[in-house]
């Protein structure tokens, strides 16, 4: 499969911040000044190191409490998994449903995405790029939804406060799942989309 020739190539590299092109060569950007590299600086390292953070904080994220509910005196702690299954056993399928998808299945098939985008490119051949590509893209896409369980208990906590009656309170795990979707953001900014095709490229020539 023939991959054409990227601009580094061509002895030409991308401006991160302006987009301005120009040669490889140049170390600071003549228009906005910014650093200028052909690929991200340790992209893969950061990217793991990311990934590594993100695994262990998805821990505790899912062993603790994300709601603690107060009702008429007695305490009740709720993890992920246990409002999944509360909200089943309530019959609220819908609601159960797209906090899984969100809160678990999201977060750990970005995760392991990511792991497997850093193995493939950091291989000498890589078997199908696009489909590399695609899962990249897909990975950038539904990231952003994974925030919905961490919206869904401010909410709880902002709305239900009936005095002495019922409150909600946000535990530990609400703030570890936040920073596990922060970190898996940031760990697919890291992460340079275009060391897919150098592989590629790199093979054509071969």
């Amino acid at each position: 499969m023939s991959s054409g020739q990227s601009a580094r190539a061509r002895g030409l590299a991308g401006c991160h911040s302006c987009l301005l092109v120009m040669s490889i060569d140049t170390e600071h950007c003549p228009r906005c000044h910014a650093r200028v590299h052909s690929r991200t600086p340790n992209s893969l390292q950061r990217t793991v190191a990311l990934i590594v953070v993100a695994c262990i904080l998805y821990l505790p994220a899912n062993l603790l409490p994300i709601t603690n509910t107060v009702y008429l005196g007695s305490y009740a702690p709720s993890t992920i998994i246990g409002g999944v299954i509360t909200l089943w056993q309530m019959g609220s399928y819908p609601i159960a449903l797209v906090i899984l998808i969100a809160s678990v299945l999201v977060p750990v098939g970005k995760l392991v995405v990511l792991s497997y985008l850093c193995w493939a490119a950091s291989r000498p051949q890589l078997a199908n790029p696009r489909q590399c590509a695609r899962l990249y893209r897909l990975t950038e896409f539904i990231g952003r939804w994974s925030m919905i369980d961490v919206f869904v208990v401010a909410i709880l906590v902002a709305l239900i406060k009936l005095g002495n009656i019922i409150s909600f309170y946000p535990g530990f795990a609400a703030l570890s799942f936040a920073a596990v979707v922060i970190i898996t953001m940031i760990a697919a900014e890291q992460f340079d989309p275009r060391l897919i095709w150098d592989n590629l490229e790199s093979n054509d020539h071969d």
